[in-house]
């Protein structure tokens, strides 16, 4: 597998990585402008699989370190890999539905109540499954969640001139 062994290298990699976080957003912006946005983020983690594939197998296969890109399949079970898939679909279907939703409500409505809900139901589920940790500042925690969803609304309702007109031609 390829292994950086140079300090500079790795900083530059980090910095090239932090740079390309967003892309998603600002290749949309080199798009068609009749191409729907979700469906672009669609296609756009399409390719970003299909391009860590062939980085696995060209790079991840390369050099004398480590194991190759392939053995470290191999290690894997169907049952693994596979989840690891549907988590990653997952992910990105809720990216689509929360870029749906931001092109509907906007960015202060949509975010807000989409990352919060996400917050929340996670914590719910996860302590359900694994009861580990203090509950009282779980508690506290999803409390603060739910009153900062809330406390957003009075701002929605200032500018409901701008958002309710989206949303009642939407519907």
């Amino acid at each position: 597998m390829f292994v950086v062994e140079s300090y500079p290298l790795a900083v530059a990699l980090c910095v090239l990585t932090m740079l390309c976080w967003g892309s998603w957003a600002n290749t949309r912006k080199l798009a068609r402008k009749d191409w729907r946005f979700e469906l672009f983020y669609w296609d756009y983690a399409i390719g970003v699989l299909l391009l860590a594939l062939i980085m696995g197998l060209t790079l991840g296969s390369s050099g004398t370190l480590g194991r190759s890109f392939a053995a470290d399949l191999s290690q894997a079970s169907g049952a693994s890999i596979g989840s690891a898939l549907l988590g990653g679909t997952i992910f990105n279907l809720a990216n689509i539905l929360l870029v749906a939703a931001i092109e509907i409500a906007g960015m202060a409505v949509a975010f807000p109540v989409g990352i919060g809900l996400a917050l929340i139901i996670g914590v719910v589920l996860n302590y359900v499954a694994a009861p580990v940790g203090n509950v009282g500042l779980l508690s506290l925690g999803v409390g603060l969640v739910i009153l900062a969803i809330t406390g957003g609304l009075p701002a929605c309702r200032q500018n409901s001139s701008l958002v309710l007109p989206i949303i009642h031609s939407r519907n």
